[in-house]
């Protein structure tokens, strides 16, 4: 049977960021977000997701200086802690800005955390990874990947029995983001709260979970 994680990386981010993706979860499919304990409102989102018992939490760490083993695995083990206090419970899951995590040098000490929280790391679990729900490729916007069309797309081509983490980066129009990644991030949001979507997925026989039912999923027979 197939799950399906959706995933809204950088919660905390900043305000719009923060509140795109509560609504994507109210008012559309996603299911887990990623909490950048660093992100400017990263306080702010710990209190919007006290307020949505159903949205899975997991940790989106943010490496300063990925040359620097050591420096790198402190500040994985601090982000670690600041969740604790922000959220008050560990994370659901664990994942890293640019992916640093998938590093030969880095993945060590993410595999080690990963598994001393019991929880999946992104990319190196039995839950398959669809970064493919992404509005930008090589610098150019592609605004048609993450319409109702693209999504549709997405799941039909990389969603298979088992579970799979479908990535995506819903956000609302903010003068504190800067990122080349604006805005794609409110077609993402539009087209995750599209009613399209969610009765696609139940046509497909999709069942949509958060990360924190994966364990449970994983420890089930076949």
């Amino acid at each position: 049977m197939p799950y399906l994680v959706v995933n809204a990386d950088d919660f905390g981010l900043c305000s719009g960021v923060s509140r795109g993706i509560v609504d994507a979860h109210r008012h559309g499919i996603v299911t887990s977000t990623s909490l950048m304990t660093r992100g400017r409102r990263s306080t702010d989102a710990a209190r919007l997701a006290a307020n949505c018992p159903r949205l899975s939490v997991g940790l989106h760490v943010v490496i300063s200086n990925e040359h620097d083993v050591a420096a790198s695995r402190a500040e994985l083990e601090d982000q670690l802690v600041r969740f604790r206090e922000l959220m008050g419970r560990g994370p659901t899951h664990l994942d890293s800005h640019h992916h640093v995590h998938l590093q030969p040098k880095l993945a060590p000490a993410f595999r080690d955390a990963a598994q001393r929280c019991g929880v999946p790391l992104r990319a190196c679990s039995e839950v398959r990874y669809c970064p493919s729900f992404y509005g930008q490729w090589a610098g150019d916007s592609h605004p048609e990947q993450v319409g109702v069309k693209g999504f549709m797309r997405v799941v039909d081509t990389e969603v298979a029995d088992g579970i799979t983490e479908l990535a995506c980066h819903p956000g609302y129009p903010d003068p504190e983001l800067h990122s080349t990644y604006s805005s794609e991030r409110a077609l993402e949001l539009q087209t995750l709260r599209d009613p399209r979507i969610r009765h696609f997925l139940q046509r497909r026989e999709i069942s949509l979970i958060g990360f924190e039912e994966v364990p449970r999923l994983l420890a089930t027979p076949a």
